[in-house]
Formats: C-alpha cells, structure tokens, sequence
C-alpha cells in the first residue's frame, strides 16, 4: 500500500506542476489524448505485470502489437470479414503466439529472455514479409469500429472503459482466485511451489497466454487510433514501456511482487511523463533516456527495500 500511495502522490505532484507551468495541460483536448494513451499502456502493461510476477518476461510486445495491427487490415480489407470476426481471429492469434512462449519457456526450458527476444524479432521480420514492408491503414472505412479507439462516451475515452473492464477481471483473476495465488507463488520460490502442488508450468503458460491475449486486445485498439500501420515501427519499444509502467508500479523483476492498480498508476506516471516531455520542451530523442532512467529508479528502489528487509531480519535474529 505504500508504495500504491507513494505513486499516487508523485503522480498528482507531477499533474500539478503541469498544470501550473502549463495550463494547456488541463485542456480538454490534452486530457482526453492523455487519458486515452494511458488506457493503452495500461491495457498491454497488465499483460506484461502478469508474466513479470511469475519472475518471466516479455520483450515481444512491440512487435507482437504490430502483428496484430497487420493481421487486422488484411483480415477486413483483403479478406473482407467482418469487423467483429476478423479482431477475435487476431486475439485468438496473440493468445495463440503467448501459448507458444509458454510453451517453449516450460517445456523446452528456455530462458524467457531468449524466447521473447526471438519472438520480438520473428515478429517484427513476419509484418515486414507478408506487408512488402509497405504501410497498412484502414483509410476512411469502419468508422463505427474506429469508435472503440476513438470515440469517447459520456466525456470519456471509450479505450478507457475497455481498460476499466479489463483491470477489473484482471484483478479478481490475479488478487482473487486460486490461480491468482499460483502466480505470486512461482514467482516467488518456484521450487517452493513445485514441492507445493502448483502446476508450474500451466501457471507460466497461463501469464504468457494472458499476456499475449491482452497485447493483441491493445494492438487492435493502436491500430484503430492510428488508423495505419507501419510494419518497420509500429509498436517498435512499447515493451520498454509495458515493463517500465509494471516496475514504476510495484511489481519486481525478480518475481512474485505486483498489483493491478499499481501497474496502472505506473502507466499513468509514465504517460504524463511523456506528456511532460511534450509540453516543457524537452527534446523528444530523450523520452528512451527518460524511460531508461525510470526503470533504473524503479529497479534500484525495488533492490534497497529488499536489502532493508533482509537487514531488518538479520538483526531481529542477532
């Protein structure tokens, strides 16, 4: 809970220096853009807290998002199908690709690193093929399905009610629910958990699948808001993003540690640090620097507590 309060007041110290240097912050226009950005990092960021709390990894978001992008242009504009059936044919392919992960992270034993570093590249390397590397957009048609990423309700991003919806299943899913439980406990001690019972393998299955699953939920939603999609770019770093925005929020990369809400402050935190960026002038060749030097803080913070811990144990035992 501290750490939860901690974000939140940094998160609220920030808005107000905005709002006070910059008072276009608080325009309408900005607002709804900001809002509707965190509703994207927020929405693959959860995938990725969910493999990070299981001690994994997942550097295949980037491209993954644009596969997806991809995949959903040539199903309605090439293929013809309908706007419904062509988005769960792409979902169905991310959670297909995060069962393969999971798969070769479980089965074969390879390092989640590895894995997801290739599947950053194979994926990358299969939008460029199937495209010619030439653009895919949408043009002017499905503007009612444009709605899901542009549209707003009730003076609010629709993208925002999605990622409501979503954190809230996510949630009873990760702090509710015997699986939930499964998560923090491999990432904690697997071999702890392995003697215990837990099914190790489908827990990390499961989080890589999820992850997969949500990647492609924000990857049709990018696509959409951006209305075209580069096959060389787009995408390209989000999952820096994604774990930067799970770190900044709680969760460890060593494993076991993270909360929904926390990872959707990081998001937010990370989203109006963009913003930031934007508005006080700060050359934008520096944002990565600025996303580098989060995740450092972050994983530097996450290391002294645990230190803290480890000291206090010790002279309570001395």
């Amino acid at each position: 809970m501290g750490k939860l309060i901690g974000i939140l007041l940094l998160l609220f110290a920030l808005c107000a220096a905005l709002a006070i240097t910059k008072p276009v912050f608080g325009s309408q226009s900005n607002i709804l853009s900001l809002t509707r950005q965190i509703a994207f990092l927020g929405i693959y960021s959860m995938g990725a807290a969910v493999v990070i709390i299981t001690g994994g990894i997942d550097l295949s978001v980037g491209s993954l998002m644009g596969l997806v992008g991809v995949l959903l242009v040539i199903a309605l504009k090439d293929w013809g199908l309908h706007p419904g059936v062509g988005t769960l044919a792409c979902l169905a392919v991310a959670l297909g690709l995060g069962w393969v992960h999971g798969f070769l992270i479980t089965r074969v034993r390879l390092q989640p690193f590895i894995v997801t570093l290739c599947a950053l590249l194979i994926y990358r390397g299969m939008t460029r093929y199937i495209t010619s590397d030439i653009t895919q957009g949408f043009g002017s048609d499905y503007p009612r399905f444009k709605e899901l990423a542009n549209g707003s309700l009730l003076g609010l991003p629709v993208p925002l009610y999605i990622l409501a919806v979503l954190a809230v299943l996510t949630t009873l899913i990760v702090h509710r629910s015997v699986p939930g439980r499964h998560l923090f406990a491999v990432g904690g001690n697997e071999l702890a958990a392995t003697f215990s019972g837990v099914p190790v393998g489908w827990v990390k299955t499961g989080a890589y699948m999820a992850a997969g699953l949500l990647t492609g939920i924000a990857g049709v939603l990018v696509a959409l808001y951006t209305n075209a999609v580069q096959p060389a770019s787009h995408g390209q770093f989000y999952e820096l993003y994604a774990i930067a925005a799970a770190v900044v929020g709680g969760c460890s990369l060593r494993g076991g540690e993270g909360t929904v809400a926390g990872v959707l402050l990081g998001a937010a935190l990370l989203q109006v640090l963009r913003n930031a960026v934007n508005l006080w002038g700060i050359p934008t060749y520096l944002e990565y620097a600025v996303i580098g030097g989060v995740i450092l803080i972050g994983a530097t913070a996450d290391e002294v507590v645990r230190q803290g811990v480890r000291w206090k144990g010790w002279a309570a035992r001395a």
